[in-house]
């Protein structure tokens, strides 16, 4: 029997319930199987350990990380601790430590969830996002100098490689070459950044001719929000640069009627280091605690840890699961209109996933 490694890494806030909740998933889809089992292993990093040691995760933590099959995170951000040094201490330390530098997100308008789109079907909207997850808008590069003066002055600069932008352009003509559709967006705004996101088209324009079956196109990302919403139907597959591709997936999610439902791969495409998958909600310090975080964005990167590992039956397990669950309004959690609380929700995908 196979055995799989996975770190759970539950973070911040809500975190600390939906990871314990996709752990329960993949022990559920495991033990219907018998073709495979887990090992977990919890990791407590996050605003917790912060405040006990002062940074947010172990100056080793990468070490620890290295030899397992996948992680599942939950989420970075503390109401009690700066945004940019949660994020950039827990989440980022991890992504481009391991050189995750394809982040997938799916979308899709899933059975019985009405999406804010009133004329959208739901084959109508059915997009992967493809943001580029090590350089770009978050390079991390910048400074500031003369704090507290007038003079002040901080930057924060984009940093784009030809091997960046090659690696990431490649990997999402080769998702939208496996889709049905054979469809890719370019993300774009090189008509105002005049020297990185020009080399960023021109690279996409070399690539593209290795993929000769792949229909593209290019749209600057101003008017890509107004297309999402307008003309969802003309789009599949979109790759965008770091920041770009954070708020368009952010939008996509929205449109397709939750942040609680929408999942993450952070990807490293040669399977050098482990991926990480989680859900795109944030801690939602607000909530937590209460049993109302809606869990099926985790359950749907549980779906895509699975895929990631080679168990394709069982993610497809999993998925149907989800899909009967979204369907049944008495399963809605608040964030879709509901009552349904975490542990309704995952009681009933769990008990799906065991049924034969």
């Amino acid at each position: 029997m196979k055995t799989y490694r996975i770190a759970t890494i539950p973070g911040d806030g809500i975190g600390k319930e939906v990871v314990p909740a996709g752990q329960r998933v993949l022990e559920a889809i495991a033990a219907s199987s018998n073709l495979f089992r887990f090992e977990f292993q919890d990791f407590g990093w996050g605003g917790d350990y912060y405040r006990a040691h002062g940074v947010m995760m172990p100056d080793d933590g990468l070490d620890a990380l290295r030899d397992q099959d996948a992680i599942l995170f939950g989420s970075a951000g503390d109401p009690h601790i700066p945004d940019h040094v949660t994020l950039w201490g827990l989440r980022l330390k991890i992504c481009q430590g391991f050189d995750q530098y394809a982040n997938v997100r799916p979308t899709r308008i899933l059975p019985g969830i009405d999406g804010p789109l009133k004329r959208c079907k739901p084959e109508d909207l059915n997009w992967v996002i493809v943001r580029e997850n090590s350089e770009g808008e978050y390079s991390g590069v910048g400074g500031r100098v003369h704090q507290g003066h007038p003079i002040e002055a901080a930057t924060d600069v984009s940093i784009m490689t030809r091997a960046g932008v090659e690696r990431i352009l490649r990997f999402a003509f080769k998702l939208a070459q496996s889709r049905p559709r054979k469809q890719l967006t370019v993300v774009t705004k090189s008509n105002a950044q005049r020297h990185a996101m020009v080399m960023w088209d021109q690279i996409a324009a070399e690539v593209a001719r290795e993929f000769a079956d792949v229909k593209w196109d290019k749209e600057l990302v101003d008017a890509m929000t107004a297309r999402m919403v307008n003309k969802p139907a003309s789009l599949d597959t979109i790759v965008a640069t770091n920041l770009h591709a954070d708020i368009l997936s952010d939008l996509a999610a929205a449109l397709a009627g939750s942040l609680g439902i929408a999942p993450t791969g952070n990807i490293d495409p040669e399977r050098r280091f482990p991926s990480m998958f989680e859900p795109i909600h944030g801690s939602a310090f607000d909530i937590m605690g209460k049993g109302l975080a809606n869990p099926i964005g985790t359950f749907w990167s549980v779906v895509m840890l699975l895929e990631h590992l080679g168990e394709a039956a069982a993610a497809r397990r999993v998925m149907q699961a989800i899909e009967t669950v979204t369907a049944n309004p008495r399963l809605h959690t608040r964030d879709l209109g509901g009552t349904a609380t975490t542990a309704d929700v995952t009681r009933a995908v769990c008990e799906l996933v065991g049924s034969r």
